[in-house]
């Protein structure tokens, strides 16, 4: 069973996040360490597709109708888990994102949306 890695875009890559993911065990890249701030939307899925990462973000209405898009144009990508900025606290992300990731494998996740809301 192969595990989820995430990549969490520039709106989602909180510090505290990031290091309680890789505390964890959680092979977790930002666009920091992939050289990619400040590039668009399409590029950040690229480069988390291209890795087998799923990609993190609080952009939920621009990643899932690039989502659409991807899919549209038979393009696959490695899977979203979409969050509405400032729901949830970081330890309530980091809790949801782990209960995802023993339900799931990144093979399951190919081509598919999760909002974390459903996490609870």
């Amino acid at each position: 069973m192969s595990l989820i890695q995430i990549y969490a875009d520039e709106e989602a890559m909180d510090s505290d996040l990031v290091a309680a993911l890789r505390s964890r065990g959680v092979a977790t890249i930002t666009p920091l360490d992939a050289g990619l701030v400040e590039r668009s939307d399409d590029e950040q899925l690229e480069f988390a597709t291209d890795h087998g990462c799923v990609l993190y973000t609080f952009n939920v209405s621009d990643f899932y109708r690039l989502h659409t898009e991807w899919v549209l144009g038979g393009r696959e990508h490695a899977g979203m888990i979409l969050a509405p900025q400032q729901r949830f606290s970081t330890g309530e992300q980091l809790r949801r994102i782990l209960r995802l990731r023993a339900a799931t494998t990144s093979l399951c996740m190919r081509n598919r949306v999760e909002f974390l809301g459903n996490w609870g």
